[in-house]
């Protein structure tokens, strides 16, 4: 089942980042400029809650499946603070100059805080793959002692004898 739902995870992944580097990259003012903020925001907005929704619950039994491992892992530990900081920049877009698109969502040129939030988002994506992606090669796990004080502090590591 795991390889399953890792694949499941992976291609939600895709579609989500996928969605959203579209998004990130009009607020940008980079491509799309005809097209009113508004709209590309109504049409991939739904596909990007849906691929969330389903890398959640498949990233939750991914870690489910190997959950000391996981929790002990740097990369997994990135990737999770990532993820809050991503839902961040999200929310603080969506209840801030969002609320305005109306107004703005037509220039080629949207405003500085939303050019923010896409390369806020676009910069947090990105870490979150890649670290997803490191989570496999293990280099720093708790078992393999001795390690530098950071490390084992990072991964949460007990050591014993020190």
């Amino acid at each position: 089942m795991y390889p399953l739902v890792e694949s499941v995870h992976v291609l939600t992944l895709c579609l989500f980042v996928g969605m959203s580097v579209l998004l990130d990259l009009r607020l940008l003012g980079l491509m799309l400029k005809r097209v009113p903020v508004a709209e590309v925001t109504e049409r991939l907005v739904p596909w990007m809650i849906a691929g969330f929704i389903v890398m959640v619950v498949t990233g939750v039994l991914l870690f489910y499946a190997i959950p000391i491992r996981s929790y002990q892992n740097v990369f997994f530990r990135l990737k999770l603070i990532t993820i809050v900081l991503a839902g961040i920049n999200a929310w603080t877009f969506h209840s801030g100059v969002h609320r305005t698109v109306r107004e703005w969502g037509t220039a080629a040129a949207p405003p500085r805080r939303a050019k923010l939030a896409g390369a806020l988002s676009l910069v947090f994506w990105a870490v979150i793959v890649v670290s997803g992606r490191m989570i496999a090669y293990n280099w720093f796990d708790c078992e393999l002692q001795p390690q530098r004080p950071i490390i084992n502090w990072a991964a949460g590591c007990v050591v014993q004898g020190r």
